[in-house]
């Protein structure tokens, strides 16, 4: 198993949810959740509390699946950090490089019509908007981790570099999840890819980057700057190359989705979760898509993933060929 540092905010999550798919409660045509206006009485059919935000979420497939898992965020002395700390504890995840501030811990309200997949998220950013000020590169060095894992830091591109140039000179491999602040800053946001070793976005945060409209363009143009490319594409499955071998996959089998969020975090913790033990390209593809696919079963972004120790089925997986020549030979 490897040592993998995670970068990125961890959360409190509240769900309220309508239309909860084991209620015996009836059923009516429209959510509850359209009807609200200012001063009204609005009861649900359930309420879900959970622990989420991608640094969290990420920290906890790399725990389960059995990898040694520091996170490294912010939080604030109050209960909702605590429950916080308790997940992680629960988890085995080492907290100990969790910065403390003053405020409050960041928490997202998520309106949920699980009848009609529709959700509205409210979310407080907390500490966590500022977290990245007081996390010091340096750190690495006493980690000493195998694995970078940077979720997005609110667009604090200079605190990113230093932590990717330090996990080089700690030859410790990258991964980069950029979160919306980062991918604002597309020139800034391409500098730091020299030193990414794995990069995941979804299709639409691709054409953020770089010009395309279709899958395979748009991975070819980010194969120039990363080694390997992830691109997710909802429930179109997935794109990724690893400069060797290109691989176009569907998803891992057609379930209906109680929830879908944190299924981005599940794809690319999961794929490097499995490709950190087996260095096996295709494989760990295959587990990506089976955890993002196991969380969308549940309430919350951490409940379903996944262990490790799960027999896979066959999924859709082809391979390239024109694509994977093309980039084989840049």
């Amino acid at each position: 198993m490897s040592r993998i540092a995670v970068l990125g905010a961890a959360t409190q999550q509240i769900y309220l949810v309508d239309h909860d798919c084991s209620s015996d409660t009836k059923s009516t045509k429209h959510s509850v959740f359209s009807k609200i206006t200012l001063g009204s009485d609005i009861h649900v059919d359930k309420a879900v509390y959970s622990v989420g935000g991608s640094g969290a979420n990420a920290a906890v497939s790399f725990a389960r699946y059995g990898h040694e898992t520091i996170l490294m965020g912010g939080l604030a002395h109050d209960v909702a950090g605590e429950a916080v700390l308790k997940c992680l504890d629960d988890e085995n995840i080492d907290s100990s490089y969790i910065d403390f501030s003053s405020g409050t811990t960041s928490c997202t309200i998520v309106l949920l019509d699980a009848g009609a997949s529709k959700r509205t998220i409210l979310s407080y950013n907390g500490v966590s908007s500022r977290s990245s000020q007081s996390l010091q590169a340096e750190d690495l060095d006493s980690i000493q981790p195998d694995w970078l894992y940077a979720a997005g830091l609110d667009g604090d591109m200079e605190t990113l570099l230093a932590f990717f140039e330090k996990a080089h000179q700690l030859k410790c491999k990258v991964m980069f999840n950029p979160g919306a602040a980062e991918l604002a800053q597309s020139k800034k946001l391409i500098g730091l890819l020299e030193d990414v070793d794995v990069l995941l976005v979804n299709k639409a945060e691709a054409a953020q980057i770089v010009p395309g409209t279709i899958l395979t363009e748009l991975l070819s143009r980010l194969a120039n700057y990363c080694k390997t490319v992830l691109i997710t594409d909802g429930p179109m499955g997935a794109i990724a190359t690893d400069h060797k071998k290109t691989y176009r996959l569907g998803i891992y089998e057609q379930s209906p989705v109680c929830d879908a969020i944190g299924a981005g975090d599940a794809f690319g913790a999961g794929f490097l979760a499995e490709y950190a033990e087996t260095k096996k390209f295709k494989q760990a593809l295959q587990f990506a898509s089976a955890n993002a696919t196991m969380v969308m079963q549940a309430y919350g972004s951490q409940a379903g993933i996944m262990t490790g120790d799960e027999d896979l089925h066959p999924m859709p997986i082809m391979e390239v060929e024109d694509t994977a020549e093309w980039i084989k030979n840049k």
